[in-house]
């Protein structure tokens, strides 16, 4: 993408009521005002659902308008890249989605303790080398921080290609003692998987099952 486009999403973003685009300062010194008062801002008591590294915002959309009781809310801090998903819930009108840019290791400067009903991580980038372990979406620290923020029969829900970050997440749950609610290595031929883990699919999901990829799927419970 050329800097010209990214510039001029970046100012279309701004426009946007459903961006929300804090600073990294209003958030680590307490002076985020939405944190608590998401049902606020959405007008409304539903559940609130989050999805880490959102992307385009295909899922964050795609849950939106299957799940008109819930509000969702996708985080990246690439807001050129789900500039695309909040253009298309203000044309369609997917008043339940909205979307935040911001670093994920900030989470629990923008959410209230109990404020989260569940959390979704869609093919995160699975850190594979050794060094980069602080990075992975589902190590202890990031369990941690998503702990504080979620109801506590809140859960998690990971899907990913890979099958390291599928086997990483299942052993540091077991370890920890967590409630793995439901675990499958290949949700496209192994029945049972939920409909929003099937139905729901994602620019570079679909090119992931052209290569003959298998799709994994976790949900599971921090307690």
């Amino acid at each position: 993408m050329g800097s010209k486009n990214k510039l001029k999403r970046f100012k279309e973003n701004e426009t946007f009521r459903n961006v929300i685009q804090p600073t990294r300062e209003e958030i680590t010194k307490g002076s985020f005002l939405q944190k608590g008062k998401w049902n606020e801002f959405f007008g409304n008591d539903n559940p609130l659902v989050l999805e880490l590294g959102c992307g385009k915002g295909e899922y964050t959309i795609g849950m939106a308008k299957q799940n008109k009781n819930k509000n969702f809310i996708g985080i990246d801090i690439k807001g050129a890249r789900f500039w695309r998903g909040a253009k298309t819930a203000i044309e369609e009108n997917v008043t339940n989605a909205a979307f935040l840019r911001t670093q994920i290791e900030l989470i629990d400067g923008l959410f209230a303790p109990d404020e989260v009903s569940e959390i979704w991580i869609t093919f995160p980038d699975p850190q594979i080398k050794y060094k980069r372990t602080k990075h992975r979406l589902t190590n202890d620290v990031f369990l941690e921080k998503y702990k504080l923020i979620l109801k506590e029969d809140g859960t998690v829900n990971l899907k990913t290609d890979s099958e390291f970050m599928h086997g990483y997440t299942l052993g540091l749950l077991h370890g920890k003692g967590y409630e793995v609610l439901y675990a499958n290595h290949d949700i496209y031929k192994n029945e049972g998987s939920p409909k929003e883990v099937l139905e729901i699919q994602t620019f570079y999901e679909k090119q992931y099952l052209e290569k003959g990829k298998p799709i994994t799927y976790i949900k599971f419970r921090i307690r």
